[in-house]
């Protein structure tokens, strides 16, 4: 009896280290961010966003530039003219200021909405790659070691070379 005692215990140990082995994670980290920014659609990304931009400077500048000009010509005109025509003059200068001030809101919420459209299979293309790296390399985490992301010490496994390995980056 003793002895079926002593094998049962020493059953439940082994089978106990075992489990306890298999609980212990891998973890590795990445500068996700670093990771984004060293991608060549991020780069491409980043270049068509700058030529929408400069499309929308253009056009503000433009805008602008045909306010100046007719503020100018209004100030210089201004004595001789009419009180009325001053006064509708003034409300035409002020609907132009409205609509340059409108479009200058427009373009930069469609330069976000543009950002994000673009970003977006960047970002899911580095995440996927993480996950399947981590996961040929057997780590069941992976943090972000990006600065300001909350990891303090990042002394584990760092995932970026292997990742741009996948990738194709040098």
């Amino acid at each position: 009896m003793k002895q079926i005692k002593t094998l049962l215990v020493a059953v439940a140990l082994i089978f106990g280290m075992s489990n306890v082995a298999s609980a212990q994670s891998k973890v590795a980290h990445i500068a996700s961010q670093e990771l984004v920014n060293i991608m060549p659609e991020y780069k491409a990304a980043m270049g068509e966003l700058e030529k929408l931009q400069k499309t929308y400077d253009a056009e503000f500048k433009t805008m602008a530039t045909e306010l100046q000009n007719k503020v100018k010509l209004y100030t210089q005109e201004e004595k001789t003219k009419t009180q009325e025509e001053n006064l509708k003059r003034a409300q035409e200068v002020q609907g132009i200021e409205k609509s340059v001030a409108e479009y200058r809101q427009k373009a930069l919420k469609d330069l976000q909405t543009k950002e994000v459209e673009l970003l977006k299979p960047v970002i899911e293309k580095a995440r996927t790659t993480v996950q399947k790296v981590a996961r040929e390399k057997g780590y069941n985490y992976v943090l972000d070691s990006t600065t300001g992301t909350g990891v303090i010490m990042a002394d584990g496994y760092d995932l970026m070379n292997d990742v741009k390995s996948a990738l194709g980056i040098q």
